[in-house]
């Protein structure tokens, strides 16, 4: 084997890279790369940048720095940091509690923290810790504009979430109203050009706005003088947007599919390419992340020789041949890129000689696997991570996306430590004999004592005494023999001793299955999920980041910003939520930089067909979503309407109006979202919630208020106005305080649910019904009077936003809308013309003009699109709007059979029986669920009962009084001890 084939193939994880060695001055602790000192140069120009490095790359540090700038910089300035999960943001917090200290005035303090269910010093901090929907909240209420404009920074950590389907919308927001530079984080970017080139268009205009401002009103400068004296000594903000882009991972990643075979398992090695196949190489290339370790290059080679010996390139790419690698001794990093870009190369030159070359090649490639059933691999998890115990690929990291499985692989593996360690000490003839020596010692104690109190000899003393010594000695043997044999546990003894831990799982008495958790701990066992209690999560996040903990069991939620490096990441279950997305996400904790030479990333009970897709697609592109809602257009009204500075609240009004990243070069999609803001402010007039000079009135708090709730909220406020929640909430007088009865609050409970507490049940639910013991579970229907009033506020919705969609037709994309989707076959042409389906596809009468021409084949018209049921089917689709759009409120929902779905009846039984364990038993939840839920339920009647009570003033009006008693009931049953 020459040098540098032996280096390839067994010194990938050690060749030297290209690394700075002169330090930079302002960081002590490490030596920044070049893309990193970039990093700081934006910040120390104040600048905004978008930041895409993989996982464990060293991209975070970015926001550290740029807090430790702003605390020096003055006592007034803040930096807010946005993370997407409530997790996360506890992780971040603890890390500045232990990066920063620093001497404040009296009020103030370092960090502060905002979510919906907790706040801490979030007004008075320099550094607040909070999720996009409270940011949100701040940025466009009027009456924290002050403190606004202290942000000197905003750092969006995990930035690609602007993609997501849930919540996306809001990040975008964000993005847009902030004055200040920002710092944009995320691993899994694929059009970062696009975005950045958008950023930039927002930061512009925030440009142009305040020359604007500052050229109009003389009188507002004089104002402002001071607060730009300020900012110039800390640095004016600049304007410029920087796309920090760093492609390279510090350690590899090898995949690896493992199969079941005569009860043992096969794990092999799946190189990157075998995810490939001809037709997708010719559409797309080689995919641009795909990328090999200097191993998988050689065995890519060695394949291409194998089935193409007589190519004449061959011999240029034989390592030893090879340009970059001839007559050097050591083989640098950068030099095996090369090499790897060479055979990509190579292989795209075949697809133009031979395509059948390149097929014998990809599925030479492709390891060999051996199909087992489900059960088969389930039963076998434990010997699984016996083997990579055995194989020293722990810690690791198994993602699933069931919360159920995800507990329940934990306690298999739990169940099997234990089994083992019993079976262990039931063969060990040294314990059997060390008790037996035990019993003896104790009864010869006993007999040499009863002699000495009836003679009082120093022998017998020294006896006593040495029998004393023994019985210590043969227990501390025994002791030791009942310890937990190594191979009967995956805890490493070197990482945290007794007592550290006792003081860290401490944390979780009193907390829900703490206990059950704790006995999985000290087997170095986790188990981690969005539905666990705060401290629970954060006990085994510490003791993994500790080394005490090797396995966890974990869902996606992990992936999200949680910094749990590991050795390996197994997938072990497929489900439609493991997109690439997820995927590279999760695969981006394997391989600890400075701990691990590579990282594994393991597919158990995975199809090859998925792996495939998973590996050779890219991550979906940044496009934006819808940016607009009724409740979104009713706050910015309010914050226009009630805002001091009311330039500053007009400039956000615009920015949000103007520049969605969904409408980027898109002029007709602009043209849309600008009548659906239109048809926005006509459904608000006509609903009493604006007057005719767009001033806000009547109920718009409370809708506001609520308004994570649309369209829940506007049916609320419509039941309201009748007068329904007065005359349900009649009460009796008991020692002279209003009361409500039992049947009151069970129909306010329904009530509510069916407004805020819609959680489905699937339809073959029905048949399990006699099985519910303590609950109802399936929620009964709304009473008949609000149910009614529900009807005519989705009746009046449906005219407006019909006559929304009407309009907006004109903007379809007309030869997209006459073309397959798959096929791409095109109906539009000339030569169609005289097809009698093509005639029949185009909108030949009035009544379908605002139709999908593929809808016209079931007999749709326009008057279908007033319909909720068949909106989505029917719409055109280059209009980029559907049903989620509009308002409407749906009492019943069915499957694609007719069948219909029940609702959960959760908060009417837990209002009931008041019992967590029970909802989780006979409401089909998770005990973690259940108690979300519940605490979600009480707070939105928390927030009804603030609002109204503030609206009329009155706190003893019976509906104000009958949510009060509600509340209480909801927060005692639910915050006792459990």
């Amino acid at each position: 084997m020459g040098a540098a084939r032996f280096q390839l193939t067994h010194m990938g994880p050690y060749l030297f890279r290209e690394e700075r060695s002169d330090p930079d001055p302002r960081l002590h602790h490490f030596i920044p790369d070049t893309w990193q000192r970039e990093l700081l140069d934006v910040i120390d120009n104040n600048e905004s940048a978008v930041i895409v490095a993989p996982t464990s790359s060293g991209k975070t540090y970015a926001s550290y720095y740029c807090m430790g700038k702003v605390l020096q910089e003055s006592d007034d300035g803040v930096v807010v940091y946005i993370a997407p999960t409530k997790a996360l943001v506890n992780q971040v917090v603890g890390t500045v509690y232990n990066l920063f200290t620093k001497a404040l005035p009296k009020g103030s303090v370092v960090c502060g923290v905002f979510t919906r269910d907790y706040r801490h010093d979030t007004l008075n901090c320099q550094i607040l810790v909070t999720v996009p929907q409270c940011l949100e909240v701040l940025l466009l209420s009027p009456h924290y504009q002050k403190w606004t404009e202290r942000i000197r920074y905003v750092i969006f950590d995990e930035v690609h979430c602007l993609g997501g389907e849930v919540g996306a919308e809001v990040w975008e927001h964000l993005l847009v109203m902030i004055r200040c530079p920002f710092l944009a984080l995320s691993a899994t970017i694929s059009n970062p050009e696009h975005l950045t080139e958008w950023l930039a268009l927002v930061k512009g205009y925030w440009q142009c706005v305040e020359s604007t401002m500052e050229n109009a009103d003389p009188s507002r400068n004089a104002l402002k003088s001071s607060k730009r004296q300020q900012r110039a000594r800390v640095g004016k903000p600049s304007y410029k947007v920087r796309l920090v882009w760093y492609k390279e991972r510090y350690n590899d990643l090898e995949k690896y599919v493992c199969s079941l075979k005569d009860n043992d398992f096969v794990i092999a090695h799946y190189h990157p390419c075998a995810a490939l196949t001809v037709n997708h190489i010719e559409k797309y290339g080689v995919p641009a992340d795909l990328q090999f370790s200097p191993r998988e290059s050689i065995l890519l080679y060695d394949a291409m020789v194998h089935i193409w010996p007589e190519r004449s390139r061959m011999q240029e790419l034989e390592p030893e041949e090879f340009s970059c690698f001839k007559n050097k001794v050591v083989i640098m990093r950068t030099d095996a890129k090369k090499y790897e870009e060479e055979l990509k190369k190579e292989m795209l030159s075949w697809m133009q000689l031979d395509p059948g070359k390149v097929n014998q090649l990809l599925q030479y490639l492709k390891p060999q696997t051996f199909d087992s059933a489900r059960i088969e691999k389930e039963r076998m998890f434990p010997c699984f991570v016996e083997k990579l115990k055995e194989m020293d690929r722990l810690p690791a990291i198994f993602f699933s996306f069931n919360i159920h499985s995800v507990e329940w692989s934990a306690s298999r593996l739990l169940t099997n430590r234990l089994t083992r360690q019993y079976t262990h000490s039931h063969n060990s003839e040294g314990e059997k004999n060390l008790n037996r020596k035990l019993e003896k010692a104790i009864k010869s104690q006993r007999r040499t004592y009863a002699a000495y109190l009836h003679s009082n000899s120093t022998a017998r003393i020294q006896r006593l005494i040495l029998w004393d010594a023994e019985i210590k000695e043969i227990k501390k043997s025994l002791k030791k023999s009942k310890e937990v044999p190594p191979d009967c546990t995956y805890v490493d003894r070197a990482g945290v001793d007794s007592e550290t831990f006792r003081k860290i799982v401490s944390r979780l008495r009193w907390t829900r299955g703490g206990s059950g958790l704790i006995r999985l701990l000290q087997r170095g066992i986790g188990y981690h999920h969005g539905l666990m209690e705060y401290k629970q999560r954060q006990v085994v996040e510490t003791l993994f980041r500790l080394k005490h903990v090797k396995v966890v069991t974990a869902t996606s939620s992990l992936a999200l910003g949680i910094n749990m490096p590991c050795k390996t990441v197994v997938f072990t279950e497929d489900s439609v939520y493991l997109d690439a997305l997820n995927f590279q996400q999760m695969s981006g904790h394997a391989g600890r930089r400075g701990e691990d030479l590579i990282g594994s990333v393991i597919f158990y009970d995975i199809p090859l067909p998925k792996i495939d897709r998973l590996l050779k697609s890219d991550v979906p592109k940044l496009k934006g979503q819808f940016p607009l809602n009724i409740t979104l257009v009713l706050r910015l009204m309010l914050l226009v309407a009630k805002a001091d500075d009311k330039e500053d609240a007009k400039a956000k009004a615009l920015s949000l109006l103007k520049y969605s990243l969904m409408s980027f070069k898109r002029p007709k999609v602009k043209c849309m979202l600008k009548f659906y803001f239109i048809y926005s402010l006509q459904f608000l007039v006509r609903e009493g919630y604006l007057n005719q000079e767009c001033v806000p009135i009547g109920y718009a708090g409370i809708v506001s208020h609520l308004y994570y709730h649309e369209p829940s909220n506007f049916a609320l406020v419509s039941m309201l106005v009748k007068g329904l929640f007065h005359k349900l909430c009649v009460p009796v007088i008991v020692d002279g305080k209003k009361t409500f009865s039992e049947d009151v609050m069970e129909t306010l409970v329904v009530v509510l649910a069916h407004l805020f507490g819609k959680r489905y049940l699937p339809p073959c639910a029905k048949k399990f019904k006699k099985l519910f013991s303590h609950s109802m579970v399936f929620l009964r229907p709304l009473p008949e009077d609000f149910a009614a009033a529900v009807k005519q506020y989705n009746a009046r919705v449906r005219k407006n936003f019909g006559s929304f969609l009407l309009t907006v037709s004109k903007l379809a994309d007309g030869s997209q809308e006459y073309r397959l989707p798959l096929s791409e076959i095109d109906f539009s042409g000339t030569e169609c013309e005289d097809s009698e389906l093509v005639s029949h596809l185009m909108p030949g009468t009035e009544s379908r003009s605002a139709v999908s021409p593929f809808a016209c084949l079931s007999n749709i018209t326009d008057q279908d699109l007033f319909g909720v049921h068949v909106t989505n089917d029917a719409i055109l689709r280059t209009l980029n709007v559907d049903v989620s759009n509009i308002p409407l409120l749906c009492l019943n929902k069915w499957d694609q059979s007719g069948r219909k779905y029940f609702l959960n009846a959760y908060a009417l039984d837990f209002y009931k029986h008041g019992s967590l364990s029970t909802l989780a038993s006979d409401n089909w939840l998770n005990m973690g669920d259940a108690f979300h839920l519940i605490r979600d339920f009480t707070l939105t009647i928390q927030s009804i009962r603030i609002s109204l009570s503030e609206l009329c003033g009155d706190e003893d009006d019976n509906v104000v009084l009958a949510l009060q008693q509600l509340s209480d009931a909801f927060s005692k049953k639910l915050w006792k001890r459990r």
